[in-house]
């Protein structure tokens, strides 16, 4: 079974249309790369997987039921800017989630309950390599250790789904190819589904096991906003290279 199913979906704006006709299941543990020219929806629609927004028509489901309509344990969630407390050392950034969870009013523990989500902590922390840096504050780090922090607090409550907008696009191509091993890395052990917004297009390919190409179908210069992007092409990777079948357009115009 699918662990994300779009039939129909649609997502308005009063009478502007940003995203129609999306009709595509994905399978659980796939790497979803997505790409497109900006303001085809790309977020949007990273957004409505989240729960942040929600859509205008047709089913976005999760396991066959709609996705919750707000932020869970079950879609963690990394944006280009880096999303840290910077009041917070970076250990203590990665052990927030786990306290709230304890703590909902106080987001604080104590005793064996501390010890437990410290130690969790710090197992995450040497998964992205920051184990050395962390006593450290996040404008201590550079944007390279900055988006492994925030890497790490989206993980620490073991989700499912992973959502990256645009999490590597401030980097610069060294630290940017040390993120892409990392993310392939966590991918495999934490048996994540990924869905990726990037504006690179050899980044998509590389990274991902699909990659999906947002874009309009249909055009009217004199009603701009009356149709939206579609996933025009949905293209099977295999090992971040393409596969030998050829990429196939998915959305169709009446």
């Amino acid at each position: 079974m699918a662990i994300i199913e779009l039939k129909n979906l649609e997502k308005h704006y009063d009478q502007q249309v940003v995203l129609e006709r999306l009709n595509v299941s994905v399978e659980e543990g796939e790497f979803v790369s997505i790409v497109g020219a900006s303001g085809c929806g790309k977020t949007t629609f990273l957004n409505m997987l989240l729960g942040t927004e929600s859509p205008s028509k047709g089913q976005l489901l999760l396991d066959g039921k709609p996705v919750p309509q707000e932020p869970d344990a079950h879609r963690g969630v990394v944006f280009q800017r880096y999303s840290v407390f910077p009041h917070l050392t970076v250990l203590g950034n990665v052990m927030l989630a786990d306290e709230f969870s304890e703590a909902r009013w106080l987001g604080r523990v104590w005793g064996k309950k501390r010890r437990k989500i410290r130690e969790r902590a710090l197992e995450m922390l040497a998964q992205v390599g920051l184990v050395s840096a962390q006593s450290k504050y996040p404008h201590q780090l550079s944007g390279g250790m900055q988006q492994r922090l925030a890497l790490a607090q989206a993980l620490m409550k073991r989700p499912r789904i992973l959502l990256l907008d645009e999490p590597f696009g401030a980097l610069d191509p060294g630290i940017r190819g040390e993120m892409h091993e990392l993310i392939g890395n966590l991918w495999q052990s934490h048996n994540l589904t990924i869905f990726m917004i990037t504006h690179d297009l050899k980044e998509g390919f590389t990274l991902g096991s699909r990659l999906w190409v947002f874009d309009k179908l249909r055009h009217d210069p004199h009603q701009p906003d009356a149709w939206g992007a579609s996933i025009t092409y949905d293209i099977p990777l295999e090992r971040g290279r393409p596969a030998a079948a050829k990429a196939s357009p998915v959305a169709q115009v009446a």
